[in-house]
C-alpha cells in the first residue's frame, strides 16, 4: 500500500457514502484511478465491506461480556463454532491460547438477559465450562485504519 491507498481508505472510513467521483475530486486524481485502487484493494481482501456499521447498544443490547469457554476434549472447536453461529447474541468468537480454549464477545439487553445468552452458549454438549467478564465501557474502539497509516 502507498500514501494514496491509505489516504483513500481514510477517507472512505470517515466518509463512506462519499463516492467514486467525489473522492477523486478531493484526492486530485482520476476517476479510474479511485476505482483501480478501490477495486485492488477489495481484491487483496484490504477492504472487506461496504456494508453500515451497527452498534448493538442502539439495537437494543446495551450489554457486553466476554465468555472464555473451556472445550470438552476430543470435540473439536469447529462443531462448538458451528453452535456459536447460531446464536445471535454472539458477535465474534475466536480459538485463543491460555487458561481456556475459546473467547467469544457476546451482548444481551440486560444483565438478566445475559443469564439467557450464558445459557444459550453453554447448550453446546462441547463446553464444559465458560467465564464471563461484563464489560463497563469501551475504552478503545475497534478500530484497523491505524494500522494503514503504521
Amino acid at each position: 500500500m502507498d500514501d494514496l491507498d491509505v489516504t483513500l481508505i481514510g477517507l472512505f472510513a470517515a466518509e463512506p457514502r462519499i463516492g467514486v467521483l467525489e473522492a477523486s475530486r478531493r484526492l486530485g486524481v482520476a476517476r479510474g484511478t479511485v476505482q483501480a485502487r478501490l477495486d485492488k484493494l477489495v481484491a487483496r481482501g484490504v477492504i472487506t465491506g461496504w456494508g453500515p456499521d451497527l452498534d448493538p447498544e442502539a439495537l437494543g443490547y446495551p450489554v457486553t461480556a466476554f465468555l472464555t469457554l473451556e472445550i470438552r476434549q476430543g470435540s473439536g472447536h469447529d462443531s462448538v463454532a458451528a453452535h456459536l453461529a447460531r446464536i445471535a447474541e454472539v458477535l465474534e468468537a475466536f480459538t485463543i491460547t491460555g487458561a481456556g480454549d475459546m473467547w467469544c464477545r457476546v451482548v444481551a439487553r440486560s444483565n438478566t438477559d445475559l443469564q439467557r445468552v450464558i445459557d444459550l452458549v453453554l447448550g453446546d454438549e462441547g463446553i464444559v465450562r465458560s467465564t464471563t467478564v461484563i464489560a463497563l465501557a469501551r475504552q478503545v474502539p475497534y478500530r484497523v485504519l491505524p494500522l494503514a497509516r503504521a
